[in-house]
């Protein structure tokens, strides 16, 4: 368990008073650096070249957003890529290992020096144009997928590392086990995969905030991303038939109908991720029509939205990524903040980090912190947002699609089982 944290201050709930602040949506995409989606970012610290273990400079080159092909990014790919120069592993990185990572069959050479086109990516570029692009926000975990779902939701992870051995959460049962991280950085005993971690929907079911989590149902299309499918109190009680809520598209039909939670998250499935290795191009215009159906609802005066990339992916990044504790920070990913209280093209240069998102929404709604991570991350409400100022009208993004496309897409693929293979490491 993580340690006892305090309970929410007086300033908190003022805070929660005064706010504008009504509904807060955490979008989650999938495995992408920073350098990778917005590499020439006007304002952004981005870079064009990384280095080799070899100390040989290479010239980052272009690759599609959609590949068949993966990329480790497991915590020993971290480590490599790292390729640290203190006395546990991945700290005081050199940022010079990327070529020690490894990749799935057809990766090219210098397969994870490269960034994607910008003309692949442009809602996500015109989001940040018209809205707020964070650019030293680090993962709170130096590992995949799995454990940063956690921390999405919980802040914490039970020290588990990398990946379970089997189902992604409690239906796996007592044999599905994840590995852990010592404070050295070293491999510790393993636990089972169902964690008993104190988590914000819990605090938000006691608070009397309401929450939705949008995501594939397990062992479907999206599946391996329903975080709270490794929350205990979540999966064996009646939220999770309540407030787990699959397919992903269901968002649209819910905003459209006037029906928005308060603490909202949505994850992908596979084919609009931004995943390595799933082929997956239909992430952009999928966040695109995210946020326009916010947008144009009656919701936008009254919403923050959050997009994060869970982890890094594998990708090169130029940003040391700094050394707080056993488990983070990991490398720089993209975070974009919408709202109409937004600050207009902002590059904000604060750092933040996964738990920065769970830290607003405690803030927001006076709850205390669950964790260390969200008790030190950098709240973004003073840097990203001007609260003093009246709401701007939304701006439609270009690439968006209509709900209908999307909730056709999932009726077509709802029975795509078990966790695509082309995904290096998260099996």
């Amino acid at each position: 368990m993580p340690e006892a944290l305090p309970s929410a201050s007086g300033s908190l709930s003022a805070r929660a008073a005064a706010s504008p602040i009504r509904h807060v949506v955490f979008i989650l995409q999938e495995n992408r650096s920073f350098n990778n989606l917005f590499m020439g970012y006007p304002g952004a610290t981005t870079r064009a070249f990384g280095y080799d273990g070899n100390g040989d400079r290479i010239r980052l080159h272009v690759q599609d957003l959609a590949t068949i092909w993966d990329i480790d990014h497991s915590s020993r790919a971290f480590f490599s890529a790292c390729d640290g120069t203190g006395k546990l592993p991945g700290t005081h990185c050199k940022m010079d290992g990327w070529n020690s990572e490894s990749a799935g069959f057809g990766a090219p050479k210098d397969f994870a020096y490269a960034y994607t086109p910008r003309s692949e990516v442009a809602p996500y570029w015109q989001i940040a144009k018209e809205y707020v692009l964070a650019d030293r926000t680090f993962a709170s975990n130096l590992d995949g997928s799995f454990i940063a779902h956690q921390y999405s939701v919980a802040a914490y992870a039970a020290r588990g590392v990398d990946f379970p051995v089997g189902a992604w959460g409690c239906e796996g049962g007592s044999q599905d086990t994840l590995a852990t991280l010592t404070d050295e950085r070293t491999y510790g005993p393993s636990i089972v995969a169902c964690l008993d971690d104190p988590t914000l929907a819990g605090e938000a079911d006691r608070a009397g905030i309401s929450w939705r989590f949008y995501t594939g149902a397990i062992n479907h299309d999206g599946g391996l991303w329903s975080s709270y499918q490794a929350d205990r109190r979540i999966y064996e009680g009646p939220d999770w038939k309540a407030d787990v809520v699959n397919p992903p598209s269901r968002f649209l039909t819910d905003v459209a109908a006037g029906k928005m939670a308060d603490v909202t998250w949505i994850s992908p499935t596979y084919e609009n991720s931004d995943h390595p290795g799933l082929n997956a191009s239909g992430g952009p215009a999928w966040v695109a029509s995210l946020v326009d159906a916010i947008g144009e609802s009656k919701f936008w005066k009254t919403t923050a939205i959050f997009v994060l990339w869970d982890d890094w992916g594998g990708w090169f990044d130029p940003v040391k990524p700094v050394y707080v504790d056993y488990d983070g920070l990991g490398f720089r990913v993209p975070l974009l903040i919408v709202s109409p209280y937004a600050r207009r093209g902002y590059v904000s240069h604060v750092q933040y980090e996964t738990a920065s998102v769970l830290r607003f929404i405690e803030d927001t709604f006076g709850l205390a912190p669950l964790a260390a991570a969200d008790a030190r991350a950098n709240d973004p409400a003073s840097d990203a947002f001007e609260f003093h100022r009246p709401p701007r009208p939304f701006k439609m993004i270009e690439g968006s699609r209509p709900a209908g496309f999307w909730i056709q897409q999932d009726r077509q693929t709802r029975f795509l089982r078990g966790r695509p293979p082309a995904i290096f490491g998260d099996d």
